[in-house]
């Protein structure tokens, strides 16, 4: 509140009505000086359908259910999986975190639910005051008779005493301050379910890349046994005199290669079980995982649905329009700064020299009620800057909300088509991973009867071997694009149940 302001006490007073006139009179002065808002530009329309290669196709059944509508321990098939995903939220530290912050968001909810109902205070005094003989008050004292009795000197005062202060919400300012303060708890709430989503994702993506890695410490296991056949084939043609030491050295070569490269692997395989540790709120140990054949794995089958269940689904374009209503709320709070305050105050308790006189009724009674009303008249800088601001944050929250949806729906597309995508290469990476296959075997039988060159053999193998491992690699980016695009389409969150304290209307 500006400093400046005019103070106008009201009470049933006969000077009540001149009041109340001059206070309607402040509030259509002050009411023809509130800055004017700006508006935010016009966003792109949302689009009716998703644009992903299942929309597009026309042999396609419409499927007007998301995936995101479906619960995560329908969704994933695997039992270790599904345990280190409930493993993550009990114990995982973001999300208490998080947790914490909603019940700091609840907090300012009851403190601003208290703002507009009466404060009052009640409490006692006990003193003793000795006054000037030769001052006013002494003088007055020494003239003055209590009950026939002179008052005692020095006096004693005992006094209790109830004290009321209430600001009368004309405006809905306070009401408005605890919608908004609720809002915001309910958005940090969705904020806090949406990071599940993402963990959810998270753990799925490092899970399925471990079995992608063990895949691939397979593959290289299966390569070496296969060059330290031809290594050996080598060295007999050596002895044989029909080879010589250069192709023993590159088949030695090619096995130590792969050796190391084993290493490697075995180290990420570390680093990708205790980021999935991390994740679930375990110190570093071996995590369990399936054993079935990596390329036969498959998820719960995808569908988009509708943009509308988008919406409601994305617990980030929910947290998005919380706060876009709350920051609609605080325009209309800083506006209601402009106008008039009226705050009753009131006092009722008892007050004595003597303590066997304090509940003496009516003659120790006190009481007393006075109201106040407050506006702003000049330098009202201060409040404007305020309103300003405000309606800048309404502003971004308008744009952060746009860009919420258009990332959303920018997220399922691209994901989904990453899965759609990423199949169609597999398939042709199988095609062509049996054609290596079958050069490897033809390549190995014409060297080990010396009609081929230790060279083909070699370029083959390592033909095959690069080729198992991108074919290991586009399996895992599938898998993990499946994972990406549940959790784009809002899947994969336990709601959080929070406490009941949304306002009520009074």
């Amino acid at each position: 509140m500006d400093q400046h302001v005019q103070s106008i006490k009201s009470s049933f007073a006969p000077g009540a009505v001149a009041q109340a006139i001059l206070a309607s009179a402040i509030v259509l002065t002050i009411s023809g000086c509130i800055p004017g808002l700006r508006g935010a530009t016009h966003g792109n329309e949302t689009p009716s359908i998703f644009n992903t290669p299942t929309a597009e196709s026309e042999d396609a059944e419409v499927i007007t259910e998301s995936t995101g509508n479906i619960e995560l321990h329908e969704f994933f098939n695997d039992p270790l999986l599904l345990s280190l995903i409930d493993q993550a939220f009990v114990d995982n530290q973001e999300l208490k975190i998080l947790a914490e912050d909603i019940q700091i968001a609840g907090n300012e909810v009851y403190k601003r639910r208290g703002a507009y109902l009466p404060f009052v205070f009640f409490g006692g005094r006990a003193g003793l005051d000795k006054p000037s003989a030769y001052s006013r008050a002494g003088a007055v004292e020494e003239n003055l008779l209590a009950n026939g009795v002179s008052f005692p000197n020095p006096m004693p005062e005992f006094l209790i005493a109830a004290n009321v202060s209430w600001e009368i919400d004309i405006w809905r300012k306070l009401r408005n301050a605890q919608c908004s303060a609720y809002l915001r708890y309910l958005g940090t709430a969705e904020g806090r379910n949406y990071v599940a989503t993402r963990l959810v994702a998270e753990i799925g993506e490092n899970y399925y890349t471990l079995i992608a890695l063990d895949k691939k410490l397979e593959t290289l296991d299966r390569t070496i046994a296969l060059q330290e056949q031809s290594l050996e084939v080598s060295k007999a043609n050596k002895e044989a005199g029909r080879g010589t030491e250069l192709a023993v050295q590159r088949f030695q070569a090619e096995v130590r290669k792969n050796q190391s490269e084993k290493l490697i692997i075995a180290q990420e395989i570390i680093e990708v079980e205790n980021k999935i540790n991390f994740l679930t709120g375990r110190y570093p140990q071996p995590v369990d995982r399936q054993s079935e054949e990596f390329f036969e794995l498959n998820i719960h089958p995808l569908s988009a649905g509708v943009p509308s269940e988008l919406l409601r689904n994305r617990a980030d374009i929910r947290q998005a329009e919380r706060e876009l209503q709350a920051s609609g709320l605080d325009v209309s709070v800083a506006r209601a700064r402009f106008y008039p305050s009226l705050i009753i105050n009131a006092g009722v308790g008892y007050a004595a020299f003597d303590a066997k006189y304090l509940f003496t009724t009516p003659e120790s009674l006190i009481y007393n009620l006075a109201g106040d009303v407050i506006a702003p008249v000049i330098n009202r800088n201060a409040i404007k800057a305020d309103y300003a601001t405000a309606n800048a944050e309404q502003l971004q929250a308008v744009y952060n909300y746009q860009r919420t949806v258009l990332n959303a729906f920018t997220e399922v597309i691209n994901r989904m088509s990453k899965v759609d995508n990423y199949g169609k290469s597999l398939e042709i990476k199988r095609q062509q991973l049996d054609a290596l296959e079958a050069s490897v075997d033809v390549a190995t039988k014409l060297f080990q009867n010396a009609r081929a060159q230790y060279v083909d053999v070699l370029l083959a193998q390592r033909d095959l071997q690069d080729a198992k491992m991108v074919i290991i690699e586009t399996k895992k980016e599938q898998l993990t694009a499946v994972v990406e695009s549940y959790q784009a389409l809002g899947g994969g969150a336990i709601q959080f149940q929070y406490s009941d304290i949304s306002p009520t209307e009074q």
